[in-house]
């Protein structure tokens, strides 16, 4: 048994290494501003890179140089976690322990509130609140799903009017269709849906009306997923194993890049990865409070 299970470890890691390169000092930040601990990295069309942290302005707005943009303070947030930009450009913050979803203009106005007063939890039957919700995936007409999370256990769709549709989910477990912390949520070109069922150390690959299709188990504990248009496959964040895997959407492993470390170009707890339109990658971490960027080689 023990040389089954260390083949099955050797065969998971040992994958080619994915041909990519940190750029350095990529953030510009002014004297006195810091990121603290980063959860949620989202890209918007003219790939400006958008952060979510635990710090002092919890949203951040940089250039694909770096530069910072903008940055929101004093937002009623209690814990960032996943963020994105929808398809008409607005941002959508995930509140984990406010246990609710915010949407923003680009310029920091709330539009929409999803969650019970007073920040309540919701249960897994609760079509408008969530218990420590994660993150946030968008069709292309502004429909969207939102996986819940930490303690429910399930993924939500709704319509671009915020009007609860339907959910994949909403039993703790280990079988097809259940989920074990359900951490980030994303769809590829075929409107597909991928779950990281990060304690299950699987992702769970849905049909656009919320049947189950199949699963991946190859790739370590999936904390983040994104979906890169440019070629049609799936970037993975191994959050225990301190990695980023490229997969293809039949599920095989093309790649990996990453290790523990606390110098640049190396991970603590990378959380949640974005790809902008040419394929580069910004990752956020917890431990390391920081977002990343990598870019591939030449």
């Amino acid at each position: 048994m023990k040389l089954v299970i260390l083949s099955i470890s050797a065969a998971l890691y040992a994958q080619p290494t994915l041909p990519i390169q940190l750029v350095s000092d990529w953030v510009k930040l002014p004297k006195g501003m810091y990121i603290g601990e980063c959860s949620g990295v989202s890209v918007d069309r003219d790939d400006n890179v958008w952060v979510f942290h635990r710090g002092k302005s919890q949203i951040m707005k940089f250039d694909r140089t770096g530069k910072l943009l903008d940055a929101w303070e004093g937002l009623p947030i209690a814990a960032s976690h996943g963020i994105k930009v929808d398809p008409d450009g607005n941002i959508w913050a995930v509140d984990v322990f406010g246990h609710n979803v915010k949407k923003f203009s680009r310029d920091g106005r709330i539009l929409m509130h999803l969650g019970n007063a007073g920040n309540a939890p919701g249960d897994n039957t609760t079509p408008y609140a969530f218990n420590r919700p994660t993150a946030v995936a968008f069709e292309p007409n502004g429909d969207f799903w939102v996986s819940d999370g930490y303690v429910n256990s399930r993924v939500v769709k709704y319509n671009k009017n915020g009007e609860f549709v339907m959910q994949i989910g909403g039993k703790k477990g280990t079988g097809d269709g259940e989920f074990d912390s359900v951490h980030d949520v994303t769809l590829d070109a075929r409107g597909r849906i991928y779950v990281a069922d990060r304690e299950n150390k699987r992702v769970q690959i849905f049909s656009p009306d919320g049947k189950f299709l199949t699963k991946w188990t190859n790739v370590g504990s999936p904390w983040g997923l994104a979906f890169n248009a440019k070629d049609s496959t799936l970037f993975v964040a191994d959050g225990y194993a301190n990695r980023v895997l490229k997969v293809n959407l039949e599920g095989q492993v093309l790649g990996t890049y990453g290790q523990f470390g606390k110098i640049p170009g190396r991970f603590d707890f990378i959380h949640h990865i974005a790809v902008d339109s040419t394929g580069n990658l910004g990752a956020a971490e917890i431990k390391n409070w920081r977002v990343q960027k990598f870019a591939w080689q030449n």
